[in-house]
């Protein structure tokens, strides 16, 4: 496995595919956190001083996007680019009975793609993570405290694990189709109806369910259900986990009503009271990953391969 998984490293740091797609995302993920930075820097006086490098993440500054946004909708096309033709490549150019004809296993090809890719996605990830902190000591003149930075990390490892499912959602397209473009496009459909129109489907069917929500707990009951309807989604999984674990003063998804906030101090949440809140949402999205994954090594190996 191991000489499959640098192979398969190496062809997709030197691929140009994923080169400019890597080039687009740090360069705009960058700025975003400039921008932010700057607007940080100027309004120093009213910015709290306790999770500063949090806010690099989570807010927009003068951009329409914040880091965080920009990476939980274009990390898939991460994970895409790279799993969409791992198999179905092998099958067009007629490799891969060549390549399984060496003393190489079914098992071993198949791990040593995924976990390629999931480590070229580390890498991008852990990358642009390095690159936010050292941008922000440069424009603030302080390093991160321990919270924060633990924050950080796990956001990195959340980050890796909602790219990973996409990356082996792709791979498990170009198995079942055996086709590039048709892999391809199969999986920017899944990607483009989970990231956008789940949203409009949750908010029809919380509407359907309480029609007449004029009063605030009938409001709250619908927003109770969007949220719930739209889990079935990685990318909202993904995004409120990032609004707990980069927001340390966020106690609840969704709406609350304010009953329900009475008699609470508004305080930031301990590290380990945001992880137990965003726990499920982080087991549900290894969940999808493992299942994905898994159901392409078993269709891997049970296919038949002919020269």
């Amino acid at each position: 496995m191991s000489v499959v998984f640098w192979k398969e490293l190496a062809d997709h740091f030197s691929s140009r595919r994923f080169m400019i797609l890597l080039i687009l995302i740090v360069f705009s993920g960058l700025w975003a956190a400039y921008a932010t930075g700057q607007a940080i820097r100027q309004n120093a006086d009213t910015v709290p001083s306790q999770y500063v490098f949090l806010l690099l993440l989570t807010s927009s500054g003068e951009t329409l996007f914040s880091l965080s946004t920009f990476l939980g909708f274009f990390g898939p096309l991460v994970g895409i680019t790279l799993g969409f033709d791992s198999i179905s490549g092998e099958y067009a150019r007629g490799t891969l009975s060549r390549v399984l004809s060496q003393p190489i296993y079914r098992d071993s090809l198949i791990n040593g793609k995924f976990f390629a890719g999931l480590t070229t996605v580390a890498v991008l990830w852990g990358s642009i993570l390095l690159l936010v902190i050292g941008l922000g000591i440069t424009l603030l003149g302080f390093p991160p405290n321990a919270e924060e930075l633990w924050r950080m990390i796990i956001f990195t490892v959340v980050g890796i694990f909602y790219v990973g499912f996409w990356l082996a959602l792709a791979m498990l397209f170009s198995l079942l189709f055996q086709k590039t473009v048709t892999a391809a496009l199969a999986s920017m459909a899944v990607w483009l109806f989970l990231s956008l129109f789940v949203t409009v489907i949750s908010s029809g069917i919380a509407g359907l369910i309480i029609p007449d929500a004029t009063t605030p707990e009938a409001l709250s009951r619908r927003a109770d259900v969007e949220n719930v309807i739209g889990r079935i989604s990685p990318s909202t999984l993904f995004n409120e986990s990032v609004g707990i674990l980069l927001n340390p003063a966020a106690r609840v998804f969704g709406m609350a009503l304010q009953s329900q906030a009475e008699g609470i101090l508004p305080t930031p949440l301990a590290l380990n009271q945001s992880l137990i809140l965003i726990w499920p949402h982080i087991t549900t999205i290894f969940g999808l990953v493992a299942v994905c994954f898994g159901i392409s090594y078993i269709i891997f190996m049970r296919a038949e391969i002919r020269a």
